[in-house]
This record gives C-alpha cells, sequence and structure tokens, in this order.
C-alpha cells in the first residue's frame, strides 16, 4: 500500500468513527410512504431475507444491544423502521422477504410499501443487501436484485453470519456473491462479509456507509 492509500485508509476510518460514535435512536415505524420522515439526510437501508440476522446486524453497527428487536418469527418487521444516526443519516431497517408463514394479504402490503419506498426516495443512497453466508444467495434475494435493477437504486451485498462457515466455504460463497452481483447493473462489486456475533466486518461495513455520506 502506497503511502496516498495508507492516508486514504485512514481517513476512511476516522470518516466512520466519526459517525458511529454519535447516538442511535429509533425515530419511527413507516406502513405508508405517506409517512416517510422529511429527506433532510442519506439513508441506507438494510434489506434482507427473514431470519438472515439483519436485527443482529444493525445492533452491531449501531452499537446497540436491542436497539433493533431480534426475533426468531419471520416477517417480525412490518414496516420500514427508522434509525438516526447523529443529524447526517438514516438507517432503514425494511421488511424481510421470503417468509412462507405470514398471511398473503400481509405479504402483499409489505412487498408494496417496499416497492413504493425504492421507486421514489431519492435520499436513498444504497440498500445493504443481506445474505446468509451459509447459503448464498436465494430465489427471493434474486427478486429483490431485479427490482432493485429496475428503480435504479444502488446495493451492496453483505454476507451475514460469516462466523459460521468454515474459511473455505465462506471464501468460495463470497466468490459466489460477487460473481452474481457483477451481472447486475445497479449492484456495487464490493462484497462484505460480517458477524455480528464475532464483529466481524463492522468497521468496513461502516466505512462503506461513511463514505456515502
Amino acid at each position: 500500500m502506497s503511502v496516498a492509500d495508507d492516508g486514504e485508509a485512514q481517513a476512511a476510518i476516522l470518516r466512520a468513527v466519526e459517525l458511529f460514535k454519535a447516538p442511535a435512536t429509533f425515530v419511527l415505524g413507516v406502513a405508508d410512504v405517506s409517512g416517510l420522515p422529511f429527506g433532510d439526510r442519506v439513508e441506507i437501508a438494510f434489506a434482507g431475507r427473514s431470519n438472515v440476522g439483519k436485527s443482529s446486524l444493525l445492533n452491531a453497527l449501531l452499537n446497540r444491544r436491542s436497539l433493533a428487536r431480534v426475533s426468531n418469527t419471520p416477517g417480525r418487521t412490518r414496516e420500514l423502521n427508522y434509525f438516526a444516526v447523529g443529524d447526517s443519516l438514516y438507517v432503514v431497517d425494511m421488511p424481510g422477504y421470503g417468509y412462507a408463514k405470514a398471511p398473503k394479504s400481509l405479504v402483499e402490503g409489505w412487498t408494496q410499501l417496499i416497492h413504493d419506498y425504492l421507486r421514489g426516495r431519492s435520499q436513498l443512497k444504497r440498500v445493504m443487501l443481506l445474505i446468509d453466508s451459509r447459503h448464498g444467495i436465494k430465489p427471493s434475494d434474486r427478486e429483490i436484485m431485479t427490482l432493485l435493477d429496475k428503480a435504479a437504486v444502488s446495493y451492496q451485498g453483505v454476507l451475514t453470519k460469516a462466523d459460521k462457515p468454515k474459511s473455505g466455504d465462506l471464501s468460495k460463497v463470497l466468490a459466489e456473491t460477487e460473481a452474481e452481483l457483477k451481472k447486475h447493473p445497479a449492484a456495487y462489486p464490493v462484497v462484505l462479509a460480517t458477524s455480528a456475533a464475532e464483529g466481524l466486518g463492522i468497521d468496513a461495513l461502516r466505512e462503506a456507509i461513511a463514505e456515502l455520506c
């Protein structure tokens, strides 16, 4: 790494530290896009299949133990949940997808909410698409990727539960995920591997978000 590259890396770390030292607070849950907050700051949304580990990752990211509620019940997140980080960032917890047990009418409502949000939110800078590192990309993930491509919303793959697979298996899933995302026009080419349980990749995720702010 050159001196210039090292300086850029240090600057990225400092930006992330500065951003996430601010306390994170829950702002509101939105069930209809008419209730979205005033767009005065950058928004980064988190999407993923039910039980992908989204709430645990958000808690690790935001330095809080139970800010985002962790549940074993698929589809517990039924709204767009807004968390403020200081005065420059909203982290948005989107409803999980890929659930089988929720009533069809409820699933249709959540799906419409997601569609409306993605189509009309100019301050949404990126969707972090969470993918379980034990399973890789699933058909329901591909559906969301297609939706994001059509909406021209930038998104980035984030592997969760990276402490679970063996290192060789994790490397394989990471490579396969990156290869598939490169085929999608709205996908950011770098995939991050994270573990909320062990803190793996959390700093890199913060740096990626800070760069967007």
